[in-house]
């Protein structure tokens, strides 16, 4: 999908007789203004000559030597003046010309993208995201590269859709591609469905098409809810090592795994002190499990939520989509809550990204996850 507003603005050169200037091409000036100023320099330089004792006369009393190299002097300051007014014009000599011809922008490929943060409703905080919004043309090797790149919990590639949906999107970790995440899912929704129009986008996953009811304030997009995928559960066997990784001992809830795309293990502590408190052992953590783990306490009215998925190239995850629907459902299955109830789950707090998700488990077929996500740049790669 073509993202037409998220060009970036061109740089502006430093010089005042520029003509025009281009994302795609060297800037160009008038030759004729260069040319003057390079006479102007040579008119100074002949000043300063004077002014030197280089007279007429006194030339023309020297040897023949002496004037050969009076002379070749000249032609070096002259030379290095015509390289510096082409600098100062943004004129190359034919060395400078050649390189900037084999290194220049315009022999590469740009590739757009938008940055946006998710699960907040202001920016710098929540988690971040990048959309790349046509992917089309990007070598397949470079989805892991560019995602290694902007080094962000996860990043998203546009594709046109195969299924029905509106869009395909695929997402990746800096270490992996994953067939669902719930943030990138979010953070998709706001920045396509506002251009689009739409009340509510269909995104297709590596987990089928997964639909975003979006609420607007205007033209303005302030929330939304997707439905996600159908999660399925199973007793966790190695409870041990991971509390004793964690740094904990008790856990009162059935530590259990959730699938619906990534895994997430879920471990109940008995505050929400405790939670914060979390300092695992994340280089064991990865080498125990490739599932999250996903810590949790009640908090109030909220819940307190820590997800760590070292094994995924994320230490700490700011705001865990994928993990927050099945906190709703391991809740309500447990009786900590009913099935029905939204619950309000704070992330990121310790990592000075704080975020606030929500989630509703109707049912353990049918569950929601709702928050805000803000647009906070715009770029583009050229490689």
């Amino acid at each position: 999908m073509t993202d037409d507003d998220h060009g970036l603005p061109a740089a502006e050169c430093r010089v005042a007789h520029v003509v025009r200037r281009s994302a795609r091409s060297e800037p160009l000036v008038d030759l004729r203004l260069a040319e003057r100023e390079r006479s102007r320099c040579l008119a100074r330089s002949q000043e300063r000559a004077r002014h030197d004792g280089v007279r007429r006369e006194a030339f023309a009393a020297q040897s023949l030597a002496e004037r050969a190299r009076m002379l070749a002097a000249v032609r070096r300051q002259l030379t290095q003046l015509v390289r510096l007014a082409g600098r100062c014009f943004c004129v190359a000599d034919d060395e400078e010309a050649h390189r900037r011809r084999n290194d220049s922008l315009a022999s590469m490929a740009g590739f757009r993208y938008v940055v946006c943060d998710v699960f907040t409703d202001v920016p710098l905080a929540g988690n971040q995201l990048a959309v790349f919004t046509d992917a089309r043309a990007i070598p397949e090797p470079c989805l892991q590269d560019l995602a290694r790149e902007m080094n962000f919990s996860e990043t998203v590639f546009i594709f046109p859709p195969e299924q029905g949906g509106h869009v395909k999107m695929r997402i990746f970790t800096p270490s992996n591609e994953l067939p669902f995440a719930g943030h990138p899912i979010l953070g998709t929704a706001f920045v396509l469905a506002g251009p689009l129009q739409l009340a509510e986008i269909r995104l297709e996953t590596g987990k089928g098409i997964v639909p975003v009811r979006l609420e607007r304030e205007g033209p303005r997009i302030v929330f939304g809810w997707m439905t996600q995928p159908q999660a399925t559960w199973e007793p966790f066997d190695r409870v041990e090592d991971l509390l004793r990784v964690l740094g904990t001992e008790r856990t009162d809830l059935p530590v259990e795994l959730y699938r619906q795309g990534p895994g997430h293990v879920f471990v109940e502590l008995p505050s929400a002190g405790a939670v914060a408190g979390l300092q695992p052992d994340l280089g064991a953590l990865a080498r125990l499990m490739e599932e999250s783990a996903s810590c949790f306490a009640r908090d109030g009215s909220r819940w307190k939520f820590r997800v760590f998925v070292p094994a995924h190239g994320v230490g700490e995850d700011p705001a865990t989509g994928s993990a927050a629907g099945p906190l709703a459902l391991h809740l309500a299955r447990h009786g900590r809550i009913a099935f029905g109830d939204e619950i309000e789950i704070t992330q990121g707090v310790e990592m000075n990204r704080p975020s606030t998700l929500y989630a509703v488990a109707h049912s353990p077929e049918h569950v929601e996850v709702g928050g805000s996500a803000v647009v906070v740049a715009r770029g583009e790669f050229r490689i």
